[in-house]
């Protein structure tokens, strides 16, 4: 029902995109929510690397000077909702004051360039995904997306966020929650 959903707060939890929803720019997504209220939710993909941008390409852009951390780092799709803007998600091993925002005790994320100079220099957190762009809801959409059999929801790892290869994440996510792949269906079907 529509209103538990709503009453759950989502924040710190990941959305895995069912097959047929619908929209392509989620197919096969992994989502994990940083924020989720009454007022709306944002997350960022965590399965989609970006095909052509490298983290050297984005520091020429905003006149930062590589240093020896600006090696393979790469840049995922956030989702989206303003694809020139920057987030990172990360280990809570890096805050900086005033623009890190804590979603959890497992992940925090940063969107300023303070982090991107910090990363570039060997420093910044220890875990980090770099997403351009984000996933949007307004009030009420991410819950009638979720009424309507467009996403399942898990509980986020640090180690699926993080460390699992992307081609393999949105399995894994369904695995966590207990559902094989190969049982999902495109269609919703009513009894």
């Amino acid at each position: 029902m529509v209103t538990d959903i709503i009453s759950q707060d989502l924040t710190g939890s990941l959305l895995i995109a069912m097959p047929g929803m619908g929209d392509a720019r989620f197919e096969n997504a992994v989502v994990y929510i940083c924020a989720h209220s009454e007022e709306g939710a944002m997350g960022l993909i965590v399965n989609r690397q970006a095909d052509t941008l490298m983290f050297s390409d984005l520091l020429d852009q905003l006149d930062i000077a590589p240093g020896p951390g600006s090696k393979d780092v790469a840049i995922y799709v956030g989702g989206p909702v303003e694809t020139g803007r920057g987030f990172v998600l990360h280990s809570p091993d890096y805050i900086s004051e005033g623009s890190t925002m804590q979603v959890d005790a497992r992940f925090a994320m940063t969107g300023t360039r303070d982090i991107l100079r910090d990363i570039a220099g060997g420093g910044g957190p220890t875990d980090k995904l770099l997403c351009l762009g984000y996933a949007g809801w307004g009030p009420g959409q991410l819950e009638d997306e979720i009424s309507q059999n467009g996403w399942l929801t898990a509980a986020a790892s640090t180690e699926l966020v993080f460390a699992k290869a992307d081609a393999v994440k949105w399995e894994a996510a369904l695995l966590s929650i207990g559902v094989p792949p190969a049982m999902l269906s495109g269609e919703a079907g009513h009894a």
